[in-house]
């Protein structure tokens, strides 16, 4: 891809980028001309898969495997890839999440939620912000956060927690690193067909059902390519002046608190009157 939305040149990391999202942005920036690094957790999903989709666009790819939840160790993984080639994008993707009442949350599976969907987010893009600093690259951050950093959900407060914190942590960098010409903006998507909730323990028919009531736009869940199309245009030129922003990719869920047109009277087109 060349012109505004082209990546070509460019090298981006992906974390979580075995399946689901992470696949899909990994792709999506090789398809954009990006080279790719794939981080994801050791005995997690291979990356295989996701290299073949990438190496099928002409673009080199490397893999590594790490705990995210590693904080400590963070700082090295981002040297270790620099050390490499110069890293252009950073895309935080991985996430974890768990389904469970407010008092069943205990302190190390909240500090786990944490390490990762949190932690790993400021410290993996401090340490990447320095070496683009020292590097005088004016790179890209995007952090894939979700709707529930924006609103709540019950039985998911930590996932929710570190969700919002992602919010304005994001917003945080932004302040500081747009003087050095980093951009660093977030995604937030809402229900797509991913596999992060696979485990949950809640009758998914039934709430699947909801949801695709509850969603504005017709079609129900999204795809992952949905969310991906967004970091490919904050990860680009077209959004040069573009940062401290959330992108909601949701299918108009949080435009609509309710969905009352489920209570009035059938649509009627005016062109038929």
């Amino acid at each position: 891809m060349s012109g505004r939305f082209g990546l070509e040149g460019r090298r981006a990391v992906v974390t979580g980028a075995a399946r689901g999202l992470g696949q899909a942005i990994a792709a999506a920036l090789a398809e954009a001309g990006a080279d790719l690094v794939l981080v994801d957790r050791p005995g997690g999903p291979p990356l295989e898969d996701t290299r073949a989709l990438v190496e099928a666009h002409g673009r080199a790819c490397e893999t590594v495997a790490y705990d995210l939840a590693d904080t400590e160790g963070l700082a090295g993984l981002a040297d270790r890839l620099w050390a490499e080639r110069p890293v252009d994008v950073l895309v935080n993707n991985a996430g974890i999440a768990r389904l469970e009442h407010f008092n069943e949350i205990t302190v190390a599976g909240w500090r786990e939620i944490m390490a990762v969907n949190l932690d790993a987010v400021f410290f993996l893009s401090q340490r990447v912000a320095e070496h683009m600093i020292a590097s005088g690259v004016r790179g890209r951050i995007v952090n894939v956060s979700s709707k529930n950093g924006l609103m709540a959900e019950a039985g998911l407060a930590h996932y929710n927690a570190s969700k919002g914190a992602v919010e304005l942590v994001t917003r945080s960098l932004a302040a500081e690193l747009g003087r050095h010409g980093i951009t660093v903006n977030a995604v937030a998507p809402g229900m797509i067909a991913t596999p992060i909730d696979g485990e949950f323990p809640f009758d998914r028919q039934a709430f699947e059902s909801a949801w695709a009531e509850r969603i504005p736009l017709a079609g129900g869940y999204g795809e992952p390519d949905d969310v991906a199309g967004a970091v490919v245009y904050l990860a680009s030129g077209a959004a040069r002046y573009v940062t401290g922003a959330t992108l909601v990719v949701d299918g108009g869920v949080l435009a609509d608190q309710m969905p009352r047109h489920r209570f009035m009277t059938p649509y009627r087109s005016s062109l038929d009157r």
